[in-house]
């Protein structure tokens, strides 16, 4: 007997394309969620997980959080949409981020991570009247034609523009510059060929898109020296790590301070909202000030930035960033003794209150080298952890985060659930093998 997810997404599928609104809300089998609370989601048949997904982390508080929900919906009340001038909250939220962000001496608001990537790039081009951006593999940027390439380009197509969508203008795949994450020595030969076309450098100081590749140590700090040396704006993606590592983002955390920042995912808890944020004179560019259009119907949503302010706030008490990191330091280290007890080929990896399994033994400092990742070994711990009641995006190169909605008990969960998957599929897997 099929069940009501099944049944609903057959139907759906009449409907809509794939039976969903975006390439990776795709299951299989598919589930049809009907209810959020704390660290708990709920499906319409029934079933109850605990939640490692959050939404790709913008899930910072949990599911829910009275707080923001109150804030939200006063503000409904209160003022929804005018599409003209400006509101009072609208400036407290930009004084918040002007506080906490190194980098932002000036902030724009839109709608989401892509909608703030695609506008940074557009304002650096505008302002240095370059055409040509450099990305890392690996690295995500958002869905747009300017940056969706060599996200995850397969094996013998690294290296060079690899678009990951039919429909993308060749002009934008031509003038976008590939290079492997953490060489140095790369980006200065590409920068000293290439400087006088180079409008920005855009990358996420740690790798989250496939897990947790961090920056070697320098790495970071050489990448805003020589982008300063050849005039090229440096753009840090923070729309994962600012907020859920730090108030001020990774750039406070390794002291590095770009041009211009994207932030995004946990600013509202759910709520849609990001923002652009930089220097006076580069932001300067946008228009009214500038010829730089930045514009949306939507932009600045005064039920978003009610969340936005609502969440931050608790941010900055500091007990939630303390909660989160025990949390993920706890998983961390009991997912490391069972591999090690169960003598796997892989590897645990993260930051604060993300982390993820490799399935691979090698070094892990940029794109290529996950290319050993066993993805098949993945699905089935995936596909294991969920039949036991714990969720997280069956992709075997994403991230699990936590909220402060997560206990101690959520956690001894998640390990005791894992030691029992693995045990199971590590014979079907690929156990380390004896020296």
């Amino acid at each position: 007997m099929k069940s009501k997810s099944q049944r609903l997404h057959n139907e759906l599928c009449e409907i809509m394309p794939g039976g969903v609104n975006e390439t990776l809300h795709s299951l299989e089998p598919p589930i049809f969620f009907n209810k959020a609370k704390g660290s708990k989601i709920f499906d319409v048949d029934g079933n109850q997980y605990v939640d490692y997904h959050l939404g790709f982390g913008s899930i910072i508080l949990g599911h829910g959080n009275p707080r923001v929900a109150d804030a939200a919906a006063k503000q409904f009340k209160t003022l929804d949409l005018v599409g003209a001038g400006a509101y009072e909250l609208e400036y407290e939220l930009a004084k918040k981020l002007t506080r906490h962000i190194p980098s932002a001496r000036m902030v724009r608001f839109c709608n989401a991570g892509s909608d703030a990537t695609f506008n940074a790039i557009r304002l650096a081009r505008g302002y240095t009247g370059k055409k040509m951006i450099v990305k890392f593999e690996g690295g995500y940027h958002g869905w747009h034609d300017y940056v969706l390439m060599n996200v995850a380009a397969p094996r013998g197509k690294t290296g060079s523009p690899y678009p990951q969508s039919e429909g993308m203008l060749q002009e934008a795949i031509e003038n976008t510059i590939i290079a492997p994450f953490n060489d140095i020595e790369a980006v200065q030969e590409i920068l000293k060929e290439r400087r006088d076309e180079i409008a920005a450098v855009i990358t996420e100081p740690i790798q989250h898109i496939n897990g947790c590749i961090m920056p070697q140590r320098g790495f970071l700090k050489s990448l805003r020296e020589m982008t300063e040396e050849n005039d090229v704006i440096l753009i840090f993606d923070e729309v994962v790590t600012a907020f859920r590592h730090d108030l001020g983002g990774a750039q406070r955390i390794f002291e590095v301070t770009p041009d211009l920042t994207c932030v995004g995912k946990p600013m509202a808890n759910g709520f849609p909202i990001a923002a652009v944020c930089g220097r006076e004179d580069i932001m300067s560019h946008l228009a009214p000030l500038g010829n730089v259009v930045m514009s949306g119907t939507y932009y600045a949503y005064p039920v978003s930035v009610a969340a936005a302010y609502a969440t931050i706030e608790q941010l900055e008490s500091g007990g939630v960033h303390a909660h989160i990191e025990r949390l993920g330091d706890h998983i961390r280290k009991g997912l490391s003794k069972i591999i090690s007890d169960l003598n796997l080929k892989a590897q645990v990896v993260g930051f604060k209150s993300i982390f993820w399994v490799y399935f691979t033994d090698a070094n892990i400092v940029n794109y290529e080298s996950l290319l050993t990742n066993d993805s098949e070994m993945f699905l089935k711990f995936a596909a294991g952890m969920r039949q036991k009641g714990i969720f997280f995006l069956p992709r075997p190169l994403k991230r699990c985060h936590i909220s402060a909605a997560h206990t101690m008990s959520d956690a001894e969960r998640f390990l005791t659930s894992a030691r029992e998957v693995l045990s199971n599929v590590r014979h079907t897997g690929h156990p380390k093998q004896e020296a």
